[in-house]
This record gives C-alpha cells, sequence and structure tokens, in this order.
C-alpha cells in the first residue's frame, strides 16, 4: 500500500487518481539531445525524463495515475500524438529487454540446475565406489558434493532473487506504456491544449 507522505508529493486529479507532472519548455525537450538530426519519432526519450517517470511510477504502484506535460510553448497536435508514441514505444521496448532478460536468466538457471544435478549424481556414485578410509577419494567426493550444491544453490538464487525485481519492472514498464498522457501549459502560456489519448487515468 501506498504510504500518505508518499501521496502528497503528486497532485491529484479530478476523477481520482494521481498526476506525475512533467515540466518543460517544449516538446523538444522531452526527447534525447544525443542526435538533434535524427526526426523525434527515432529519437530516445531524454534519460532524465525516463528515470523521473520510472520513480514516479513506482512510487505510485497500486494506485491509478496518468502523466501530464505542462508546457511552456504550445505545441502543435502532431507532436502530441507523436510524445505519445514515442512514451508508448519507449517502455514497451524497455520491457521487452526485460522480457528477454528474464529468458536469459531461465535458461542459465536450468543450465546450472542440470549441471548441479549431474554433479551431485557423480558425488552419490564416487561415494559408494571409493573405500571409507581413502582420503584422496572422500576428498573427491566431498569436493564434487560442494560443487553440487554451489551449482544449484545459484540455480535457485536466480529464479528467487533475480526473477520477481525483473518480472515487476515489465509490469511496471507496461503500465507506463499504457498510461494516459495529458498536456497543459504552465500558468499564464495560454489555454487548455487538446488531449490525444484516452480520458480516464490507467489503474
Amino acid at each position: 500500500m501506498v504510504k500518505r507522505d508518499v501521496l502528497d508529493r503528486y497532485e491529484q486529479a479530478a476523477s481520482g487518481g494521481y498526476i506525475i507532472d512533467v515540466a518543460a519548455v517544449n516538446v523538444e525537450a522531452l526527447y534525447d539531445d544525443f542526435d538533434r538530426s535524427a526526426p523525434y519519432v527515432r529519437r530516445d526519450l531524454d534519460q532524465d525524463l525516463v528515470d523521473f517517470l520510472i520513480d514516479s511510477a513506482r512510487d505510485l504502484a497500486g494506485v491509478r495515475f496518468c502523466i501530464c506535460f505542462t508546457l511552456d510553448e504550445p505545441p502543435a497536435h502532431d507532436k502530441l500524438l507523436r510524445v505519445e508514441r514515442s512514451v508508448n514505444r519507449f517502455f514497451r521496448y524497455l520491457a521487452e529487454i526485460e522480457r528477454t532478460t528474464v529468458r536469459a536468466m531461465i535458461r542459465k538457471s536450468l543450465v546450472l540446475l542440470a549441471i548441479g544435478a549431474g554433479i551431485l549424481s557423480l558425488a552419490v556414485w564416487v561415494n559408494l565406489l571409493v573405500e571409507p578410509r581413502s582420503v584422496p577419494g572422500r576428498v573427491l567426493a566431498e569436493g564434487l558434493t560442494v560443487a553440487a550444491w554451489v551449482s544449484l544453490w545459484e540455480a535457485l538464487a536466480i529464479f528467487l532473487i533475480e526473477w520477481f525485481p525483473r518480472r515487476r519492472d515489465i509490469v511496471l514498464y507496461q503500465r507506463l506504456a499504457a498510461t494516459e498522457l495529458r498536456f497543459r501549459p504552465r500558468q499564464g502560456a495560454g489555454g487548455a491544449w487538446p488531449e490525444p489519448g484516452a480520458e480516464a487515468a490507467q489503474p
């Protein structure tokens, strides 16, 4: 459950959800300046903006929110639509990267599990064959047992420790990709502007 002091940092929307407010001079300021010659549809969102949106979405996990861009300069309607597409595509792209990483982690976990099980079987076989008082045989058997458990623990740790945070990030990115975008002028900068997205804040 989101703490009250965290929610107090965000403006509440008339619909009952919360607003992640992004203030910028214009639409161009929302994009990375690394390649100014590239069209906006091909440029990445500014990394500071991405980090801010992700941190804010984590703060508002479990409650409805929308993203509101407060701009000094009134943008053309096609630029508003472009921003909506950029946010949607960028966070869908991040979600797909995380899915690819999770699939690689699962494959690694299964390989380690198979290796650990194979080494453990070999350790049991060595224990049955070596003489009870054979020091080299016992050392070999114990070494194989330790290696087997290390491999099995690594496989389990990948699943239990790394899988859940990445799965949570996938859900977060999907939520940001589907979140309603709103645009409004900074106070004193002009009247209301057309909204490119849906009316209801996403859950």
